[in-house]
């Protein structure tokens, strides 16, 4: 032992301490598990379960999440009096928990229940004094049950820290105190953006991914349907990990085996439409840089960054790709080719995604992904869900043999697959750029430059005596620091890829629950791997893609039938999670909620009259006790000034006006004006 070391003794052994921030991960790191709800390494320290406690001699009882280690310390991490703290600790959160643990999405992975037979706690002494409070099911992406809350915080940290939206926060004080969105809204009614990482950090299941298991094996189970399945990337390096498999193992194969025993007709890859993704959206960056017009383009692949920028940087969205993200793009392409080849009605097909991404599910359900009222993606299942439905059939996931993608949208290429990692989408695109601007095969088709776990990531490449610069950004508060150098034109990159989860999709909302960063970091290398193993490494050499091209989208990427099918649009959504003012309140059990922005630094606001003319209407045709109406203010206004308009899940950009447009002669005169009067008949009929 040299002079230089610093010491500390736990439980009798000596310890040198190196770069660990607290004693809880310096104990760990010599194989002792210390309990904790509220600590996960890349959030800030919380504190708030004292389950992590240790005793230090001198000084008593301490939380070791948030106390440094000292040289000297004499640490005790399992003393009679701690075992007993621990065990009243967790007795008291199971008093007012909801305790229906069989029926319990989290049952098995639950870290209340897992304590709980760790520290021996038999039975609960104390009596339950909360009240049963109702689920919040409005979220198409989650579900929020505050019965089984035990107030540690990690959503709201998660929400804030690494997302930096803060969707959901502490209300309330005392006993009454919970985890809400504000003002005890419903998720929905806020800027919950769907990505789900609230779900991933909740160690009780008191929010989880809203759950579509069902109505997917009421399809299966009809004679009349046809179901497909596609398999997004980073589900086959996440999937073996619920069935005891070695993480990061590539599992495709036997997916594709199980989901055909469980009644799935045809299995195809996403991978096939991240290919074609790239084909359209790199199209797209080599226009708008030969032009140097809407510059820098942001990749579009991430419904959670979308609805992001839609809410927080309206301004930014014409710098938006317009390409669909590959779930909805393989959506399309399957409505639009496969009725025909499988001789079947279109209404017959049923589309279901695996995802590892809940924000997907918002996503699909979204009116502008839908054609003639039918969606192009019928339903969403994530990683964990899709693990559940395999396990309930008693399939040995494990021991199965690997099967075959049907084809044609089973064949992909190494591009596509590595859309799972953050820098995928990055490097998939430059690897179809440089080649198309160098004119030449590529001699190495891996940027290693933007790989990596770094959050933000730069590049700038030589591509044919152009620099091209680049950046890659996973988590949302990560993206905003960008996003406002870009809009302060204090940025001068030419193309950024954002993706809202930690590590890209390999770390999203629907993937199996781990604390672990290791994990993240192994399931990249599955990515990569899989990348590697692949015929083809390239999206453009995918031929199946081009022989799609010819056949159904004018031949060639951004063509008129291309843009039609697999692009789409974008709205501000800025002005609608501001504050609310009820104006007409309905009486009847299921009213329609519309809403007209009024902007609170204008005096002359032309959506004060658009509100009045709309409540006329309303009056005139008996509408009042169906609809709730409200004004929404808005400090955010476009420049040109667009009045956002909602009537119940559609949302309007009413009319930008020009020259002060601002009586009821004038609003009227425009046809938007008929469009939202057809829209509340239509909405009431």
């Amino acid at each position: 032992m040299t002079d230089d070391k610093k010491i500390l003794t736990v439980n009798g052994l000596e310890v040198e301490i190196g770069e660990e921030r607290n004693l809880l991960e310096l104990i760990r790191s010599i194989g002792i598990e210390i309990p904790t709800f509220c600590y996960h390494s890349e959030l800030s320290i919380y504190g708030a379960c004292r389950l992590c406690i240790v005793e230090v001699e001198g000084r008593g009882i301490m939380a070791s999440c948030s106390t440094k280690p000292e040289p000297g310390m004499v640490v005790h991490t399992d003393t009679k009096q701690i075992r007993e703290i621990r065990k009243i600790n967790v007795e008291l959160l199971l008093a007012n928990h909801d305790r229906e643990c069989p029926t319990c999405v989290r049952s098995s992975n639950c870290t209340l229940q897992d304590l709980a037979r760790r520290l021996g706690v038999e039975e609960i002494r104390y009596k339950q004094l909360t009240e049963k409070e109702p689920k919040d099911m409005s979220s198409p992406s989650l579900q929020r049950d505050p019965n089984k809350c035990v107030l540690c915080g990690d959503c709201v940290r998660v929400c804030s820290e690494i997302q930096g939206i803060g969707a959901i926060d502490f209300i309330n004080r005392g006993s009454k105190a919970k985890v809400a969105p504000a003002f005890d809204q419903d998720l929905n009614a806020v800027e919950c953006v769907n990505c789900g990482q609230c779900a991933a950090v909740c160690p009780t299941g008191a929010i989880i991914p809203k759950q579509d298991r069902e109505p997917v094996w009421d399809a299966i189970h009809d004679p009349n349907k046809v179901v497909i399945a596609q398999i997004a990337p980073a589900v086959r390096v996440a999937l073996g990990e619920y069935f005891g498999i070695e993480v990061g193992e590539n599992t495709s194969g036997r997916l594709v085996n199980a989901l055909r025993m469980m009644g799935f007709d045809y299995v195809y890859d996403t991978c096939f439409a991240a290919d074609m993704t790239i084909f359209e959206e790199a199209t797209e960056f080599l226009d708008r840089f030969t032009k140097g017009e809407k510059l820098p383009l942001f990749t579009s692949c991430c419904p959670a960054w979308v609805k992001y920028a839609e809410i927080y940087f309206p301004e930014l969205l014409p710098n938006v790709s317009s390409c669909r993200s590959p779930q909805q793009m393989f959506g399309s392409v399957a409505k639009k080719t496969l009725p025909a080849k499988l001789n079947i009605k279109p209404e017959n097909l049923v589309v279901v995604s695996i995802m590892p991404c809940t924000a997907k599910k918002y996503e699909a359900q979204l009116d502008k992904f839908q054609t003639n009222g039918v969606k192009d993606v019928d339903y969403v299942l994530t990683t964990v869900e899709v693990g559940k439905m395999i396990n309930s059939m008693g399939i040995k996931f494990a021991e199965l043999q690997p099967s075959a993608y049907d084809m044609p949208m089973g064949f992909s290429t190494g591009a596509g697959v590595i859309f799972g990692a953050t820098g995928g989408v990055m490097e998939a695109a430059l690897r179809y750029v440089v080649e198309k601007v160098e004119n030449k095969p590529l001699e190495n088709v891996d940027f290693k430059v933007v790989r990596g776990m770094k959050s933000i990531k730069e590049a700038t490449l030589n591509v044919a005596g152009n620099e091209v610069k680049v950046a890659v950004v996973y988590g949302l508060a990560n993206a905003r620091k960008l996003a406002e150098k870009v809009v302060k034109g204090e940025a001068d990159y030419h193309f950024i890829e954002v993706m809202a989860c930690p590590g890209g999709c390999i770390s999203g909302g629907g993937q199996p629950m781990t604390s672990d960063p290791e994990v993240r970091k192994k399931r990249a290398v599955g990515i990569y791997a899989a990348d590697k193993r692949q015929q083809l490494q390239k999206s453009q050499d995918n031929y199946m893609v081009e022989k799609c091209y010819q056949e159904n989208f004018g031949g060639k990427p951004g063509s008129h039938e291309a843009h039609h099918s697999l692009h789409t649009f974008y709205q501000n959504r800025s002005q609608l999670f501001d504050a609310r003012v009820p104006v007409l309140t309905g009486s009847a059990d299921k009213r329609l909620p519309i809403t007209v922005t009024i902007c609170a630094t204008e005096d002359d606001c032309p959506g004060q009259t658009l509100l009045g003319m709309i409540v006329d209407y309303i009056k005139q045709n008996n509408y009042s006790e169906k609809v709730d109406v409200a004004a929404t203010f808005t400090s955010r206004p476009e420049k040109d000034g667009t009045i956002c308009v909602t009537i119940g899940d559609r949302i309007v950009d009413y009319c930008k006006f020009v020259n002060a447009i601002n009586t009821e002669e004038q609003l009227a005169n425009h046809v938007e004006f008929e469009g939202i009067k057809q829209a509340i008949d239509s909405a009431l009929a």
